[in-house]
C-alpha cells in the first residue's frame, strides 16, 4: 500500500516563506530608500522604459511566493474541483 488510507502531511514550506518575505521587504526598502534615484533612472525614456515593468514583474513574483507559502503555511489551501460525473 502506498500511501492509500493514510492521513499524508504535506511538510510546509517555512524555510520559503522565509526567504521570500525577507526578500520583498529588502525589495521595497531598496525601492522606498532610492526613490529619487530610481525615478531619475526611468524617467529617462527609450529603452528605460521597460524597467517599471520589469521591476512590477520582480516584485510580483517574490511577493506572490511569500503570500503563497504564508497562506499554506497558516493551512489556507485552494478549493480543489470536483469533476464532474456524467
Amino acid at each position: 500500500m502506498s500511501g492509500y488510507g493514510k492521513n499524508v502531511r504535506k511538510k510546509k514550506p517555512y524555510g520559503n516563506m522565509i526567504i521570500m518575505g525577507i526578500l520583498s521587504i529588502a525589495l521595497y526598502a531598496a525601492l522606498l530608500l532610492n526613490q529619487d534615484v530610481i525615478n531619475n533612472i526611468f524617467g529617462k525614456g527609450g529603452v528605460y522604459a521597460f524597467l517599471p515593468i520589469i521591476t512590477a514583474f520582480v516584485f510580483s513574483y517574490f511577493h506572490g511566493a511569500f503570500t503563497g507559502s504564508f497562506w499554506t503555511v497558516l493551512g489556507v489551501e485552494a478549493a480543489k474541483k470536483k469533476r464532474e460525473v456524467k
